[in-house]
């Protein structure tokens, strides 16, 4: 999982931390732990972000370094 993007999304969207906690009903705490690899998530959780930043779980959580061969 590629948490790097995560908060490139969200500060792109000019989105502080406390505003996507309010969003996701979580506290600040929770949400700045998950941002940075300290708490895991679900998926339902990783599209509930998605769908704030406007965007797809993909996007945001996948490795784009994945290479075919």
């Amino acid at each position: 999982m590629n948490l790097d993007n995560l908060q490139k999304f969200r500060q792109s969207k000019g989105i502080s931390y406390q505003k996507m906690a309010q969003e996701l009903g979580i506290t600040f705490q929770s949400y700045w732990m998950i941002e940075n690899g300290k708490r895991g998530m679900s998926y339902e959780m990783a599209i509930k972000i998605a769908n704030i930043l406007e965007t797809t779980p993909d996007n945001i959580f996948l490795n784009n370094n994945l290479t075919t061969g």
